[in-house]
C-alpha cells in the first residue's frame, strides 16, 4: 500500500507495485526516497500521474521537455525567468531557451518559493530577480520587460499583489 497525498493506492501484490509517480522533492532527500520506493517495486517516473511532494518545501529543479525534440530536461528553477500558459500549454521561458512543462500552472505555481516568484496574472509567473523594466501604465497596470527581452503585462487584478511585492 503506498500513501499519497489524496489517499492510498494499493496497486501492490506479491510480485511488487505496477505504480508509477513522480517526486517533487528537494534534492537532499530525492536519492533516500527514490531508492526506498524503488526497493518496493515503485517505478519513480516524471510522466506519472500520481505526485509525491513534501509540504513546506519548495523545488530545485523543474522537469520540462525540449521544444522540437521532446527531450526531457531537468532545468534549475534559477535559470527560469518566467512561466506562461496558453491554454493547457505551459511554456517555461530561460535566459537562452523555451521549454514545455508537463504539470498545469497552478502546480507548478505551489512548488515555487514564493519569495523568488510572482504570478502576475491568470497566465503567467515571474522570477522576482529576472525583472528588467518595470513600465507603470494609467489603466492599474505594470509592463514588465525581462532580462531575456520579453514582455508581460501584470494585469489589473494582480496590480496591488505586485506593487506590495516590489515595494512600489
Amino acid at each position: 500500500m503506498v500513501f499519497l497525498k489524496y489517499g492510498y493506492v494499493s496497486q501492490c501484490t506479491e510480485g511488487g507495485c505496477k505504480l508509477k509517480i513522480k517526486l517533487d522533492i528537494s534534492n537532499d532527500r530525492y536519492d533516500e526516497i527514490k531508492s526506498a520506493l524503488e526497493e518496493r517495486g515503485i517505478k519513480i517516473d516524471d510522466t506519472a500521474d500520481f505526485v509525491l511532494s513534501e509540504t513546506n518545501c519548495y523545488i530545485d529543479n523543474l522537469t520540462v521537455r525540449e521544444k522540437g525534440t521532446n527531450a526531457r530536461i531537468i532545468l534549475s528553477v534559477e535559470d527560469i525567468v518566467c512561466i506562461e500558459s496558453f491554454g493547457h500549454a505551459i511554456e517555461v521561458q530561460t535566459q537562452d531557451a523555451q521549454y514545455l512543462a508537463t504539470d498545469r500552472l497552478y502546480r507548478i505555481v505551489s512548488l515555487l518559493d514564493p519569495t523568488k516568484f510572482l504570478r502576475i496574472s491568470n497566465s503567467v509567473v515571474i522570477a522576482r530577480n529576472k525583472v528588467k523594466r518595470i513600465t507603470p501604465t494609467l489603466s492599474s497596470k505594470f509592463i514588465l520587460k525581462m532580462i531575456n527581452g520579453k514582455r508581460v503585462d501584470v494585469t489589473r487584478s494582480y496590480y496591488y499583489i505586485f506593487k506590495e511585492y516590489f515595494g512600489i
